[in-house]
């Protein structure tokens, strides 16, 4: 250590940046109850818990690369036993189904059934958001986003976790030629639909590649 500096945790912090954190705590905190309040309520004519919205939705936004149930866990930072219990209540209610990797038979892919998209299209987007997105306009839901958007990759990248992005921000994307699209990780071409879907393997750009400073 330089002489005369002090260890990081030592430093004395700026009380403005530890108020906004504290501030933005709350503000998570808050908007997370209310979202998983209306997703109670949403969920109970169909029976189902906020965990098990959470579960459709992220198979409703998944690619084929991240649809089971190790890459499910991770996203939502559940136990394994936690999931498979979800997995297993919605396999009985018809909600989702589960295949082998027929290049794979270790690997199990899920998916939603066409009931588990209409349970979806119930339960999200929560209603309330939705009426409270309105009410912002289009600048403030941009800038919302954008920021929210950021302070996830922030905390994601200080836990070490993965990202869980989509095609254009990873560095493995890659656009051919003749405009397709194709995977430079697993080499496979992607449709456009593809590109649009959470990958478990996503890896962020550099910020100059994303387009930061």
């Amino acid at each position: 250590m330089a002489p005369g500096r002090l260890p990081r945790a030592s430093l004395p912090r700026d009380p403005a940046p530890a108020a906004e954190a504290t501030r933005l705590h709350e503000l998570l905190e808050r908007l997370g109850a209310a979202l998983r309040a209306e997703a109670r309520a949403a969920g109970a004519d169909l029976g189902l818990q906020p965990v098990h919205a959470e579960v459709l939705g992220y198979l409703g936004r998944c690619n084929r690369y991240s649809d089971g149930p190790l890459a499910l866990a991770e996203y939502l930072g559940l136990t394994k036993g936690t999931v498979s219990q979800s997995i297993a209540l919605l396999e009985r209610r018809g909600l989702v189904a589960r295949g082998d990797d027929p290049a794979d038979g270790r690997k199990v892919h899920l998916r939603l059934t066409p009931a588990g998209k209409r349970a979806l299209a119930r339960l999200v987007p929560a209603g309330g958001l939705e009426a409270g997105a309105d009410a912002l306009g289009h600048a403030e839901r941009a800038a919302l986003l954008t920021a929210l958007e950021g302070l996830l990759r922030a905390l994601q990248r200080a836990r070490g976790g993965r990202s869980f992005g989509v095609c254009g921000t990873c560095r493995h994307f890659l656009r051919e030629p003749d405009g397709g699209r194709r995977c430079g990780l697993t080499r496979e071409p992607l449709t456009e639909r593809d590109a649009t879907l959470l990958c478990r393997e996503h890896e962020g750009l550099a910020p100059a590649a994303a387009g930061g400073p």
